[in-house]
Formats: C-alpha cells, structure tokens, sequence
C-alpha cells in the first residue's frame, strides 16, 4: 500500500509537468518505454538499483539515453526518482500515470472475451458500442475464449458484462430446476 501511494505522489507530480508542457500522453508513452526497458533489461536495473554507482553518474546516463528522445522535463523527473531511490517504482509510476490520464481524457480500458476471433470491422462495432453504451472513450482489448460459447463477456474496471451463451444457457438451466 504505501508504494502504491509513493508511485501514484510521482505520478501525479509528473503528470502536473506533463500539462504544463502540453504533452501528457507523449509523457506517458515515454515513461511506459523507460519501465519497459527497466523490466526488460535486467543490466539497465543493476545500474540504477546498484549503490556502487554514484547517483550524479545515474543522472548522467539517463540524460545521456533519453536527451534527444525525451524533453528535459521528463528527464529531470526521472533523475529525481533515481536520486531519491525510487527507481524500483518505475513500473507502477507508469502505471498510475496511465490511470491519471485514462481519467483526464475519460476514458476506460475493456477486456472483451469473444467465442471467435473477431475480424476488425467487428471489433470496431464492438468497441464503438461500448464507447456509446458507457458515454466514455474505450479502449478495448480482444481476446478469445471457446468455452463462452457464443456472445460477449466485457469487464471494465471491476465489473463484468455477461452476454455469454454460456452464462444463457446457466440461467436457461436454474430456472428449469427450480420452476421459475
């Protein structure tokens, strides 16, 4: 729990100069890249983790890295983080930086669970009903389970949607047993 405060604090301070600057969302690709590169390439960890390596020679690399690819606001962010020895949060800052921007541009992510692949005209149906259906952008993600059947699952946050042949033919059933 307190990291999760720590990561959401950090987050929020860069997304504060992500506004600023007017470029939210390239700050959040750009810290996605960093977290996935951290988690990726385990030397890029030892570096940063590492107390052998003195922090003025961490702050150096990353302007190095990043100089040309990221604004100086993104870069002093993340030397702050490595100075304080944050570093092992990167991957759940970037993670509560998506959720401060999913919540400013309002909009939610989909899991949808289809019987069959979905062909993309599908998909795009599926997900602009969605998008109507809960009066936010929807940014759905597709995958395919056999065992609904048929019809449509769709979870956004902690809720559930079951349009499911599967779950039909579970209710179909209780009521037949019970006399409904």
């Amino acid at each position: 729990m307190k990291h999760a405060t720590i990561a959401r604090n950090y987050a929020q301070a860069l997304f504060a100069a992500g506004e600023a600057k007017g470029e939210v969302e390239r700050f959040g690709d750009l810290m996605d890249a960093v977290a996935g590169a951290v988690q990726a390439d385990s030397r890029i960890a030892i570096v940063l983790d590492s107390p052998r390596v003195a922090k003025t020679v961490k702050a150096d690399l990353l302007e190095r890295a990043l100089g040309d690819a990221a604004p100086a606001e993104f870069v002093r962010f993340l030397q702050a983080v490595v100075r304080r020895g944050r570093q092992g949060l990167l991957g759940e800052i970037s993670q509560a930086y998506q959720e401060l921007v999913d919540r400013r541009l309002n909009r939610v992510h989909a899991g949808v669970v289809v019987a069959r692949e979905a062909d993309e005209r599908l998909q795009q149906q599926m997900t602009e009903r969605l998008t109507q259906a809960l009066r936010k952008e929807v940014r759905a993600h597709f995958r395919t389970d056999p065992g609904i059947l048929g019809g449509v699952v769709v979870r956004v946050g902690d809720r559930v949607y079951d349009g499911s042949v599967r779950r039909r033919l579970a209710v179909l059933k209780r009521r037949m047993l019970t006399g409904e």
